[in-house]
């Protein structure tokens, strides 16, 4: 059964049983866009206890706060999730993000006033197709307008995190923001530090990943949440780049450009390294000095790295992502020495976690400056000509041969087996015999 099919199905159950029953939400703002929409929500008059006594298979993962997820029954099919939400009026949010109280209410319309924009808060009766809108909805969806329901900072201070939103459904629609939700944004934007880490981090990724992260990057700019949530990124205005390989602009023009080259659904940690690639270059800039001197910026990959690590800190993203975003920093610079590289030294590096996301940030870099993809298409033709198992070929020698042979165990160990590796690698050696011979006439004691 279908999402679509089965929200529609717990809409005529709750009506069999004499409830009112919707779609609504984001939904419905697709489906009239002519999307399709990730997930179903269904609103009704129903208490949260009585949509459990409907639905045997539901979990109460937000009853506290009238919401309650039906899971469609085992048999069916892939199993299917839709929240179930009690109409209600929410008093109070003293932390920024959960009603205080919540009053259930027979009134769909007073239910979708308390909802965070207007194009978010359209009811759809699934039997009859009609749309109640009780907030201009419709109106903002034709005429393109991110609008919060009624006063915009009281929205916003329900749940801060409601003006990242703002910013990215615009982006993602390619929508305005209303005039007086906008400035409530910029009033209020000091105060999104009272968002979780883990909410902002959520959102900005959905903002990178959704097609649109340039647009969604200018608007944060715009409404003074970027230097808020990422000032390492809102520091890169301004910082001017060598002409002759950045013939675009500076640092927060190169980066724009470069995220505006993310394709919808990628990788999240492929469109942070993208975004932080450059992160280094703002506090290591040093003006031209000299006749025949030009900009530098030493060391910025080094420290790059240490400061996408910290801002993954801050953001509490896992520790592996935190590893492939810091690599994609580290390794970005790399590319412009791979022609020269020993065959060792290629092949380590191009067996990097995740290298096809490296060799994509580094066509994006090439692509959104001075446009030369010579050695992005010299690591393609090394990985397309050359076969797996010259890239990661077996190993000839372990420790136990190593002890075999007569050599204590010990930290050495690794050295050895490393030079055997290189050995291999650059082609010098491929037989267990030839390992054995370059260990005993390299490594005569360890």
């Amino acid at each position: 059964m279908s999402a679509r099919a089965f929200a529609e199905k717990i809409c005529r159950t709750l009506r069999a049983q004499g409830h009112q029953a919707y779609l609504v939400g984001g939904c419905v703002r697709d489906i009239l866009l002519g999307r399709e929409p990730a997930d179903y929500d269904v609103a009704t008059d129903a208490t949260p206890d009585r949509v459990q006594e409907l639905f045997p298979h539901s979990l109460a993962v937000g009853a506290k706060f009238g919401v309650i997820v039906v899971i469609d029954e085992p048999g069916s099919g892939e199993a299917e999730q839709v929240e179930v939400a009690t109409f209600r009026s929410d008093v109070g949010y003293s932390d920024g993000r959960h009603p205080d109280k919540v009053i259930y209410t027979n009134s769909a319309e007073e239910d979708v006033k308390r909802r965070d924009f207007t194009i978010n808060a359209l009811l759809l009766d699934p039997e009859t197709n009609e749309v109640l809108d009780f907030v201009g909805g419709r109106a903002d969806l034709k005429a393109g307008i991110i609008r919060a329901i009624g006063r915009p900072a009281e929205r916003f201070r329900e749940d801060k995190l409601r003006m990242v939103r703002a910013v990215r459904f615009a982006s993602r629609f390619r929508y305005a923001i209303e005039a007086n939700t906008f400035t409530a944004i910029v009033k209020l934007a000091h105060e999104i530090h009272e968002v979780s880490a883990e909410r902002i981090r959520d959102e900005l990724t959905k903002l990178l990943t959704e097609g649109a992260a340039r647009r969604g990057f200018e608007l944060l700019d715009e409404t003074r949440l970027l230097q808020e949530l990422l000032p390492e990124v809102a520091a890169m205005k301004g910082v001017e780049q060598p002409p002759q390989f950045h013939p675009e602009g500076d640092v927060w023009i190169h980066t724009l450009i470069m995220i505006g080259g993310l394709k919808a659904g990628c990788s999240p940690t492929l469109a942070w390294g993208v975004l932080l690639h450059d992160v280094g270059k703002p506090p290591t800039f040093t003006p031209p000095s000299g006749p025949d001197g030009r900009i530098r910026f030493d060391e910025h990959v080094e420290v790059g790295v240490r400061m996408a690590e910290e801002i993954c800190r801050r953001l509490r993203f896992s520790n592996d992502d935190t590893a492939q975003i810091a690599a994609l920093v580290a390794n970005h610079m790399r590319f412009k020495d791979a022609p020269n590289m020993k065959p060792s030294t290629l092949k380590r590096f191009v067996r990097a976690d995740r290298f096809d996301e490296h060799l994509e940030l580094h066509r994006l870099d090439c692509a959104s400056s001075h446009g030369h993809l010579e050695n992005y298409e010299f690591v393609r033709r090394f990985l397309a000509e050359t076969p797996p198992e010259q890239v990661r070929p077996p190993r000839l020698v372990t420790g136990d041969d190593l002890i075999a042979l007569g050599y204590r165990p010990g930290p050495p160990f690794s050295a050895v087996l490393e030079a055997v590796e290189e050995a291999q690698l650059n082609g010098k050696i491929s037989t267990r015999e030839e390992a054995l011979k370059l260990v005993q006439d390299s490594f005569r004691s360890l």
